[in-house]
């Protein structure tokens, strides 16, 4: 482990994702997916702390050594020894937890790196100490939010199904579409779909389509009917079709974050 510099953020010991994670034998994104898997049981000033605008530009001003490398960083995490806890519970590597038990000792041991010299200091600490929780708040109910936003459509994918599979991956699509700018993007999603599904099941929908068509024509349906016929029509006839077109879906959901 490379000697850490030292900070402190609202009188706790902390450490950046980076540090953490170059201790913990790991990489940030690792360290980024085990709190968002688990952000329930992460508390804001008891496990972590997040900065953001005027408080993250003060950080870096008061810790220029590690501000070297977070310079287009819009935010950030410091993660206290509580929360240092946590992720080498999540991680549980034999490194994780060595390297743990020397943070206690030999870092998170010194609980206050700077005392305020006035009384001028504790009032200005105090205001600011406020002001940062306030944004705290905010920030982890927008959080608690996306997540709950996430977890439901985690849901929709899961429970997605052949039964009313029509309306449930129409619905998939457009929160796809939406991801990528809006409602421009579902036909060009409906195309990559029905590709998607031609070379996965071995099959042309768009010839498929045209037999179709000449076989309501020969049978005397009007015109307007057959050319009301589309892609999905023609997978509605056939079961397996009709499976594959769901699990594809699926992957697309995830694909495009949904």
């Amino acid at each position: 482990m490379n000697e850490l510099i030292p900070a402190e953020y609202q009188n706790q010991r902390i450490l950046t994702t980076s540090q953490l994670a170059e201790s913990y034998g790991t990489d940030e994104k690792r360290i980024s997916e085990n709190f968002s898997r688990n952000i329930e049981r992460y508390i804001v000033g008891k496990h972590y702390f997040f900065l953001s605008g005027e408080q993250l530009k003060e950080f870096k001003q008061a810790y220029p050594q590690i501000a070297v490398n977070l310079k287009f960083a819009p935010l950030l995490h410091l993660w206290t020894e509580k929360g240092a806890w946590l992720h080498a519970k999540s991680l549980n590597t034999d490194k994780a937890w060595e390297a743990y038990e020397t943070l206690v000792d030999d870092y998170y041991a010194v609980k206050q790196l700077v005392k305020p010299q006035s009384i001028e200091d504790l009032i200005i600490l105090q205001a600011q100490s406020v002001k940062d929780l306030k944004t705290q708040v905010t920030q982890q109910a927008k959080e608690i939010t996306e997540n709950k936003e996430a977890v439901q459509s985690i849901r929709d994918v899961v429970s997605l199904n052949t039964a009313d599979w029509r309306n449930d991956t129409a619905k998939l699509i457009t929160r796809a579409a939406n991801k990528l700018g809006g409602n421009e993007h579902i036909r060009d999603l409906r195309k990559e779909s029905y590709k998607l599904l031609d070379k996965r099941m071995a099959v042309s929908l768009e010839i498929r389509l045209t037999n179709k068509r000449r076989r309501m024509a020969d049978e005397g349906v009007c015109k307007s009917k057959r050319d009301a016929l589309n892609h999905l029509d023609v997978i509605a006839e056939d079961k397996k079709l009709v499976e594959g077109y769901v699990a594809i879906v699926k992957d697309m959901a995830i694909k495009y974050g949904v």
